[in-house]
């Protein structure tokens, strides 16, 4: 059995979870809370950087990003699922991929300066310049969406991040992208692990 150490708003935790349900792997999967914030919690001991995801894997080698665990499972399938073998669409998904985890970053870096700084303390440049680049990647995403039976890793993650801006952001984003809302509205509809892994917290 493997064992997804994980937290339930986690985006990044998300796109492993959805990844494992589009390929057949979720009953092989444990998935275990972490306390990023526990010193005493193995996540420390399975990922020196104290970051989720971490996928652990029956010998115990302990596999960590999201990016590396989702070419793991595809490649417990035989590969070319999640991660295309044409070189020029798997070089196309991975930069979709790397494109919505820099979304996914801008946004939580947004949350986290609310949430652990006081508000004396906080950087409103900051926050702006995570907001800046996140409209920058909605803006370049509702120009050219992925295509609406896309189910590599680019698009598990972007859904992650449009997901994530729903839960923490209010989905402020929605407004102003359509096409996007659309692409999002087609995948969860194809993809129920999508809905099933959804936060409300």
């Amino acid at each position: 059995m493997l064992v997804l150490r994980s937290s339930p708003a986690s985006p990044f935790a998300r796109k492993v979870r959805i990844a494992a349900a589009i390929l057949g792997l979720s009953e092989q999967i444990e998935v275990i809370g972490a306390n990023v914030a526990d010193p005493d919690d193995a996540l420390l001991r399975q990922n020196p950087l104290g970051k989720i995801p971490v996928l652990v894997a029956e010998d115990g080698e302990a596999i960590f990003d999201s990016r590396v665990i989702l070419e793991y499972l595809d490649g417990l399938v035989g590969g070319g699922a999640l991660l295309p073998r044409d070189q020029p669409a798997r070089i196309r998904a991975l930069t979709l991929q790397a494109l919505a985890d820099g979304l996914m970053d801008a946004a939580l870096l947004q949350v986290y300066e609310k949430r652990f700084r006081q508000p004396p303390e906080r950087s409103a440049s900051w926050v702006g310049r995570q907001a800046d680049k996140a409209s920058r990647a909605l803006a370049a995403l509702e120009v050219n969406p992925p295509e609406a039976s896309a189910r590599h890793v680019g698009a598990i993650a972007l859904a992650c991040a449009l997901g994530y801006l729903d839960l923490r952001l209010e989905g402020r984003w929605r407004a102003d992208h359509p096409r996007l809302v659309a692409w999002l509205d087609a995948f969860a509809a194809a993809v129920p692990a999508f809905e099933a892994t959804r936060c409300v917290e």
